[in-house]
């Protein structure tokens, strides 16, 4: 779809601008920028046109513009996102180019590291997909795309045919941070940063300022960088619902109303719900708001810290910020923890998110078969931990004997700790040496009694000795390999592969509820 300049954009443009440079947002590389650079395209200010402006190349213009192409090909430039996310929608804004842009776009995507290298990116062995086909563009104007693809990305291609200028490029979605990285034991993060994957899913109003000002990064450089409302000329007040980046317990909470100072609140409300489940449009008449913060007077271009205030920690999922009678607020942080819960459905989120060589990748933690993780990327979404259980089963049910095996190399020998998988990730040796805890007691006697009896098995049925470890001592998993050496090839097989079951069970939960 195209939307014409000055007309209400798409529904999607209401989310949050995963491209924004006040984010983190950056482009890295571009084939041409000979009339006007490439870091024009992500500016948070809108594009100008200034008449009688020249450069030494040409006309100055408030975009990316490349040179006019003499020879078949197209030019692009590589965008990282400032947060990862499921991508909503786009808009190529090609404001004041009128006959120097570009006929046609289009966007591919990838999920690679933060800090991958523009090389890195451009390796043809990088994993890309086509967002937005090539699609036609008219000339100044903001040119608006619905995006429908259901995975998480950190970076994009903007490719235009041939050549020629934009403006700007708004990348519109969800953000889905790595709550493995963000979630620690007994750490306090902000529940309502946009970086951390909160969200302002409405307000009464935004005339001056929009909404998703309130959890950017950073404090605001001026006014423009708050949430501000018109002036309200009846009864009543006005408010912005934000969605938490998980469901926490609340320790703290500051109100900044940096450079608002002839038009700051009178004061301020906060309330809270613990809404896991439930629709946004339910949230607007529950009954079960509960106040966190006493309505408050305010003071004009000013931190508040409420803390000894407090009158619910929660868990909440979503908390509203009341302004009264209106005006302006450059920052609400939410400071706290997540619970388990919210933890654990922020990593399920994450997971169901990913594309499927990145789940595929993660899923071999708990398994190391590649036949069952590319079964379990492409069964997702699980939504819940019963859903990823019963596809793990419905998984295994599926492999043959080569594929256990496969599964059975990425672990070490019990009491070793490195597997004949050499790409064994982080994660995968953690979990093996929290599931061989019991042999740190292990006298010396049993660790190579447990050693010439690995070889004896390795030996009898050509795959290592393969028990869930978990909970059990050196001396009970020496009895039990003991034991094990007296089954045929074709029993030890399906004895293996019964323990391999209860290992990738005991993993994939640590996965959504860390460990």
């Amino acid at each position: 779809m195209v939307e014409a300049r000055g007309v209400t954009g798409p529904a999607f443009a209401e989310a949050l601008d995963l491209a924004s440079e006040r984010l983190g947002g950056a482009v890295l590389a571009a084939n041409d920028e000979f009339f006007a650079p490439k870091e024009n395209l992500l500016r948070a200010s809108k594009p100008v046109f200034l008449e009688h402006e020249y450069t030494d190349r040409g006309k100055w213009m408030d975009g990316w513009e490349t040179r006019r192409r003499r020879t078949p090909g197209f030019d692009w430039c590589l965008v990282r996102l400032g947060i990862p996310g499921i991508l909503r929608g786009v808009i190529v804004d090609t404001a004041f180019f009128r006959g120097n842009y570009p006929e046609h776009c289009s966007i591919e995507a990838c999920a690679a590291r933060p800090d991958a290298p523009v090389d890195e990116l451009l390796d043809p062995r990088t994993h890309w997909v086509e967002v937005l086909p090539r699609s036609p563009l008219a000339g100044d104007t903001q040119n608006a795309f619905a995006v429908r693809c259901p995975f998480r990305f950190t970076h994009l291609r903007l490719s235009i045919y041939p050549d020629g200028g934009v403006a700007r490029l708004r990348v519109h979605g969800d953000a889905v941070p790595d709550w493995r990285r963000l979630d620690r034991p007994g750490a306090e993060i902000d529940l309502a940063a946009a970086e951390n994957g909160a969200s302002v899913l409405s307000c009464s109003d935004m005339f001056f300022g929009v909404r998703h000002n309130l959890i950017m990064p950073g404090r605001a450089a001026n006014m423009g960088e708050g949430w501000e409302t018109r002036r309200r000329r009846g009864p009543g007040y006005d408010w912005a619902l934000v969605a938490l980046a998980a469901q926490g317990e609340i320790g703290r909470i500051e109100v900044d109303t940096n450079h608002f100072k002839g038009n700051y609140p009178d004061g301020c409300m906060i309330e809270g719900i613990d809404a896991a489940g439930r629709a946004a449009e339910e949230l607007a008449g529950a009954s079960d708001w509960r106040e966190i913060v006493p309505r408050t007077k305010l003071q004009a271009h000013t931190r508040h810290f409420f803390e000894e205030e407090l009158r619910a920690a929660g868990p909440f999922t979503h908390v509203r910020l009341n302004i009264y009678p209106d005006g302006g607020v450059s920052r609400l942080r939410i400071f706290g923890r997540a619970t388990r819960a919210g933890a654990a459905a922020q990593r399920l989120r994450w997971l169901d998110a990913l594309t499927e060589p990145e789940a595929a990748a993660a899923l071999r933690v708990a398994c190391g078969s590649s036949a069952w993780a590319a079964q379990m990327a492409a069964a997702r979404p699980f939504r819940d931990e019963e859903r990823l259980l019963a596809a793990a089963t419905q998984g295994f049910a599926r492999l043959g004997a080569e594929d256990w095996l496969e599964a059975f190399r990425a672990h070490p020998r019990i009491g070793e700790t490195r597997s004949e998988a050499a790409e064994a990730s982080a994660t995968a040796r953690r979990f093996s040496s929290q599931e061989q805890a019991g042999m740190s007691a292990a006298a010396q006697e049993t660790r190579e009694e447990l050693a010439r009896y690995n070889r004896a098995y390795d030996e009898k049925f050509g795959f290592i000795y393969i028990v869930c470890a978990t909970g059990k001592s050196a001396d009970e998993m020496l009895q039990m390999l003991r034991e094990r050496l007296e089954h045929t090839p074709e029993e030890e097989l399906g004895i293996a592969a019964a323990e391999q079951r209860k290992i990738t069970e005991i993993r994939l939960k640590k996965l959504i509820w860390g460990g």
